[in-house]
């Protein structure tokens, strides 16, 4: 095993339990990265999520709502995972007050609201953009609406009913039931 293979291996049994099964260069090269973490495509949607640094607060966030078994199932889902800089844009205090346990419907209310049924990649995005004149609505697992637009001619934003905007800052990060698209701000129902 080379020098740089070890390394690897050994960094990822220590900080990524899942990522310690990779043992080659070629197969983690294969993986895309999130917060340092290699994805892994046979992984589902909260398996990968628990490997990312970069999404503490939205996988404590997500068992406080009690929605893990939910994101492990069959899918296909589009999950928008907010980072944990964007959960810090929110006002101080408001994700400690989200997941105590009598917020519990309201996180859910908002955690719902960053997932969609059905295979939403950057293609399939570009694509409802574009046939739909410039924007394309979807519908998210709580029954609000996300609006897609470009910003520029390769960025795809979205805007939330209360009219904040979050980037796309990672596409199309595959997982075994669905893909995640990761943003830079947290998306606030009405």
């Amino acid at each position: 095993m080379n020098f740089k293979l070890t390394t690897l291996v050994a960094f990822a049994s220590l900080s990524f339990g899942a990522i310690a099964a990779v043992s080659q260069d070629k197969a983690m090269d294969n993986n895309p990265m999130v917060g340092g973490a290699s994805m892994m495509k046979s992984m589902d949607i909260v398996g990968n999520a628990v490997n990312s640094p970069d999404h503490t607060t939205l996988v404590a966030a997500v068992k406080a709502a009690g929605l893990v078994d939910a994101l492990k199932g069959k899918g296909p889902l589009t999950v928008f995972a907010p980072t944990n800089g964007a959960f810090k844009l929110l006002p101080d205090g408001t994700v400690d007050t989200l997941v105590k346990p009598e917020n519990k419907d309201t996180l859910t209310k908002i955690l719902t609201y960053h997932v969609v049924a059905g295979l939403y990649d950057s293609k399939a995005l570009k694509a409802g953009i574009r046939k739909n004149g410039g924007m394309f609505m979807v519908k998210a697992l709580n029954g609000g609406t996300l609006t897609f637009m470009m910003n520029g001619p390769m960025n795809i934003v979205v805007k939330d009913e209360k009219g904040g905007v979050a980037s796309i800052s990672t596409y199309d990060v595959y997982q075994s039931n669905g893909v995640i698209q990761v943003i830079d701000k947290v998306l606030m129902p009405n």
